[in-house]
């Protein structure tokens, strides 16, 4: 299938995959905003992807942090969901449902563990010293750990206190303020694992966005309705831009990472599907 422009004629061209991807996602939005408002209910923090050493982390969450998005931030799910539709439907079209299906879901994974071990790696050393002082609760392990963490995560007002309360404890050199310190740093350990929740099907379509430039590179897609760039010079766009953000914008909450990380995964796929293929062909020849 060779096209020299792509523009979305409407919903009539809705395949059953991404028309209950589309649904399934509009029910959990409407349910976190419901729940939330009305029973003060956090589906966020329930369904969202925790960090696996968090306590917080369940292994199901792979899946559902990808239908969780932000309820205080509309165009978060607009955006996606319109993607999902517009580069989507093409390809389940192509590909057929079970294969689409299987892509999205692998992407949408492969996002989330590309994204924690690019968080794993910026975080060790700061884990490292927590880990430290919690095993020797000392005033040298206490300013290793100030020299490493930049409280980033937390307000001011906040870091100064947990500061203040830990320099207390360690000084009043005490048993039992030396263990006030130390179930402050587990507090701050287990606050900072839990901080970094991944929401949103971003993952899965940007994995959906590299297919659609690489099945058809040459198509023709509009920016902003009435911008026409071919569809591989998109992709590699959106690929710069996300690795500029994600290395240079570590503190606008936003998981560049996993964006990236559904291109690389869904590159992957492809890659070992069209080995899959040429082997098949060969067979036959």
């Amino acid at each position: 299938m060779n096209q020299s422009q792509y523009s979305p004629q409407g919903f009539t061209l809705l395949p059953p995959v991404v028309k209950n991807l589309l649904i399934l996602n509009g029910i959990f939005y409407l349910a976190t905003f419901a729940l939330g408002n009305a029973f003060n209910i956090n589906l966020v923090d329930t369904f969202g992807l925790h960090y696996w050493a968090s306590d917080s982390f369940k292994p199901w969450q792979f899946i559902t942090y990808m239908f969780m998005h932000d309820p205080s931030n509309i165009t978060h799910i607009l955006f996606n969901m319109f993607a999902l539709w517009m580069f989507g439907y093409l390809l389940e079209n192509v590909w057929g449902g079970r294969k689409f299906l299987i892509y999205y879901f692998f992407t949408g994974i492969g996002a989330a563990l590309f994204h924690y071990l690019i968080w794993y790696y910026q975080f060790s050393p700061v884990l490292d010293v927590i880990n430290a002082f919690i095993s020797h609760p000392t005033v040298e392990t206490y300013k290793n750990f100030q020299d490493t963490v930049n409280f980033s995560y937390m307000d001011r007002e906040h870091a100064i206190a947990l500061n203040s309360q830990i320099v207390n404890a360690l000084y009043s050199n005490d048993y039992k303020s030396t263990q006030v310190a130390v179930e402050i740093m587990q507090q701050y350990r287990a606050a900072l694992l839990n901080a970094p929740v991944v929401i949103g099907a971003s993952g899965a379509i940007f994995g959906i966005l590299l297919a659609f430039g690489m099945l058809f590179p040459n198509t023709l897609i509009y920016l902003y309705f009435f911008i026409p760039i071919k569809a591989k010079w998109f992709v590699i766009l959106y690929g710069a831009i996300e690795l500029y953000s994600g290395v240079f914008n570590k503190s606008e909450g936003v998981a560049h990472f996993a964006h990236l990380g559904g291109m690389i995964f869904g590159f992957i796929l492809i890659m070992i599907w069209k080995h899959q293929n040429r082997r098949k062909n060969d067979f036959w020849t």
